[in-house]
């Protein structure tokens, strides 16, 4: 489509280059050199403008320099350098910002950890990307890994009620000059599950998160006198780069909240005017579910970005009634592409409801068969991605890079198609991966810790339909004698397992999973099972 109405207007200058070797990709032509630079100019522009609000705290962008600097000088004092990476298990909370900024002011690489994940995964990402460093909640303590378990670590960092953090914060603030990372140095390095059951490190670049930044900036209109509310993990793709980055772009306010809760989110946008957020559509359904919602003051909201899911046609009509001047854009992407692919237009959202978009500025988005050969539009396939978001692959796994990338395009597992004007459907997921709330789930990860366990002799992990979250984890579990119950196989998950991931309910049998004749799991026919059995209950 020509003529895109973007809300920043006509589409900046772009270029053609070439990057990481083999790539020529479309770039946004003037741009800041990396994560830092997007920092720093934030600083310069807008020194004594509000950065941060979190509860009663309040952080101009000159005092959170004055953090960042004293962070990054602490761990250059502690011998961490460019390109080490420092593990990063907190929270929503300033500390995570400030820990970020300060490694990009290193070189260094950050790698941010959710903290709902269990120690076993905590660990399996800190030795495999080799991290010098953790800075984790203290809170969380009992999560981090023993130094057995993972040796690479020289150094350990609580947040509360201790001092290390406060050491950090106490260093000289002028005794360390920021590193010249290139842009394709990878500042961030973020595990996404995969379908082997191990996570990937997906290497985001300082070009990637630059031109994706840019990319909210542009087509979302976000502006300086903006209020961003990020109630979402900022260690996930979308709070990182939709929260932190877009925000530093525009040198605007990043309003943190430690977690959702519907009632607080609406408290608080309305105390503090947001203007702009970021959430999965089940989120913006809960909100609606508040009885008392038409009494909070929401009228400076300007942008809902919505992804994850489809926003339902309802949902949409219902903010259309409650907030006119609410403009709901619906963004797609992944880990992969650093955040957004496409967004849609907010004009659009209405007549296009069932689709995710059009391509950012500099994306390339093609539906390809089985053999890599382009379809026509209209014609179902698996959406193939590429442009300066794409991520150059994968931390020390050659391998999955190999297989998951062609020519800077990568392979999303998603099957879509796109229309004449260029607007992109999701219509279901190539590989066996669960969305719950949002929250991507593939089931094979699910499936390798349960067969781990000595009861277990097979199971299947299928999605459970929720009206509310879309999707809720099921398993059907084969075990050797039937003397196990449910609730011990939950438990043992969720020692090892971040808690969205367990399944809710289960299906225990000795009875074999039935299986095609390549001896492959019939996942199909246990979906419609499922279905079948929930629906003889309600007749119930």
């Amino acid at each position: 489509m020509k003529d895109v109405p973007w809300l920043g207007g006509p589409v900046p200058r772009m270029r053609l280059e070439a990057h990481y070797g083999d790539r020529v990709i479309e770039c946004f032509a003037e741009r800041p050199r990396g994560l830092f630079d997007l920092f720093a100019n934030a600083v310069l522009r807008n020194p004594d403008g509000e950065a941060i609000v979190y509860g009663d705290q309040r952080m101009s962008w000159r005092e959170l320099d004055q953090k960042v600097t004293s962070v990054a000088n602490a761990l250059a004092q502690r011998g961490i350098k460019s390109g080490e990476r420092i593990g990063l298990l907190v929270g929503n909370r300033p500390e995570f910002v400030i820990t970020l900024f300060a490694a990009a002011r290193l070189g260094a690489i950050t790698v941010p950890l959710g903290i709902r994940q269990q120690r076993d995964e905590i660990a399996y990402a800190l030795n495999d990307c080799g991290a010098s460093a953790l800075i984790h909640d203290v809170d969380l303590a009992e999560r981090v890994p023993a130094q057995g378990d993972a040796p690479s670590l020289r150094h350990r960092f609580s947040i509360g009620n201790g001092s290390e953090w406060l050491e950090l914060l106490s260093a000289a603030r002028d005794a360390q000059e920021p590193s010249c990372a290139s842009e394709e140095d990878s500042a961030v390095i973020l595990y996404t599950s995969g379908t082997t059951g191990r996570p990937k490190g997906a290497l985001l670049t300082n070009l990637n998160i630059v031109n994706s930044a840019l990319a909210y900036e542009h087509c979302m209109g976000l502006r300086r006198n903006d209020r961003c509310l990020v109630a979402v993990p900022l260690s996930h793709v979308t709070g990182l780069v939709a929260g932190i980055a877009a925000t530093a772009r525009c040198a605007c306010t990043l309003i943190i909240m430690p977690s959702f809760r519907a009632a607080d989110f609406l408290a608080l946008a309305a105390a503090e005017r947001m203007t702009y957020t970021m959430m999965v559509p089940a989120m913006y359904n809960l909100c609606l579910l508040q009885p008392d919602f038409a009494e909070f003051d929401l009228s400076a909201w300007r942008i809902g970005s919505y992804g994850g899911a489809p926003m339902p046609p309802a949902t949409i009509a219902a903010f259309a009634r409650q907030l006119p001047k609410l403009l709901l854009m619906n963004a797609y992407g992944a880990t992969e592409t650093t955040s957004p692919t496409t967004i849609m237009p907010p004009s659009f959202t209405t007549t296009h409801s069932g689709k995710v978009g059009l391509p950012i500025p500099g994306a390339k988005v093609a539906i390809m068969d089985d053999n890599g050969s382009e379809l026509p539009a209209g014609d179902v396939g698996e959406i193939w991605i590429g442009g300066a978001s794409v991520v150059r692959g994968y931390w020390n796994n050659p391998t999955a890079t190999q297989k998951e990338f062609t020519g800077g395009f990568w392979h999303s597992g998603d099957l879509g198609c796109l229309d004449a004007d260029g607007f992109v459907s999701v219509l279901d997921r190539k590989k066996d991966m669960l969305n719950r709330g949002g929250h991507k789930i593939y089931t094979a990860e699910v499936e390798a810790v349960l067969a781990a366990h000595v009861e277990v002799v097979e199971s299947a992990v299928v999605g459970r339909p929720c009206p509310v979250l879309g999707e809720r984890v099921h398993a059907y579990v084969v075990t050797r004698s039937g003397a196990i119950a449910p609730e011990s196989l939950r438990q043992y998950l969720a020692e090892r397992l971040s808690d969205y991931k367990v399944p809710e309910t289960m299906h225990l049998s000795t009875e074999p999973l039935p299986r095609n004749s390549n001896g492959k799991v019939m996942k199909r026919q246990l979906r419609e099972r499922l279905l079948n059995e929930l629906a003889a209950a309600e007749r119930v």
